[in-house]
């Protein structure tokens, strides 16, 4: 059954997200912080991140100070070097990777400094925390992008007007 929700998700979420967000503006919070782990769980048995790594193609996290210096200091590089090589600030004042896909990210999707990365990646694509409510503008972005995100709006707004 996963599979098939799957199908050509990328086009359903684009069709979709008018019925999302307006499944975001009145959503229970409890209800759904309640249900969300269980769903998480329940996409990434059907999702394996090293076919997809969309997220890796198209999307850079937040690089925080703490980010910025675990990662310098795994590839051996200063701070300086390591903004300058690898980040630009963006319009909110964030580092991110000047350009996509990741520079991090190898030929098998694999991440190649995965056990460093930035806590926005770790944390990514949020589907078993509050920033799925808190932050709909995101989650509605991320649904075209991750099929996790997908698969768990699919399941919240099954039976919702439209749905």
């Amino acid at each position: 059954m996963g599979e098939d929700l799957l199908r050509n998700w990328h086009k359903k979420a684009v069709e979709h997200r008018k019925q999302y967000q307006g499944w975001l503006k009145r959503a229970d919070k409890n209800k759904t912080l309640d249900r969300l782990p269980a769903l998480h769980a329940e996409a990434f048995s059907h999702i394996d991140c090293l076919t997809c790594a969309n997220c890796c193609k198209h999307y850079s996290p937040r690089f925080k100070t703490p980010d910025i210096k675990r990662i310098a200091r795994r590839l051996k590089m200063k701070e300086g070097a390591f903004i300058e090589t690898y980040l630009r600030l963006d319009t909110d004042g964030d580092y991110v990777v000047k350009s996509s896909p990741c520079p991090f990210l190898g030929a098998d999707n694999a991440c190649s400094i995965y056990e460093d990365r930035p806590s926005d990646c770790a944390r990514y694509p949020y589907t078993d925390e509050d920033v799925l409510l808190k932050r709909p503008q995101l989650t509605l972005t991320n649904s075209e992008i991750c099929p996790a995100v997908y698969y768990v709006l699919e399941k919240l707004t099954a039976g919702a007007a439209g749905g």
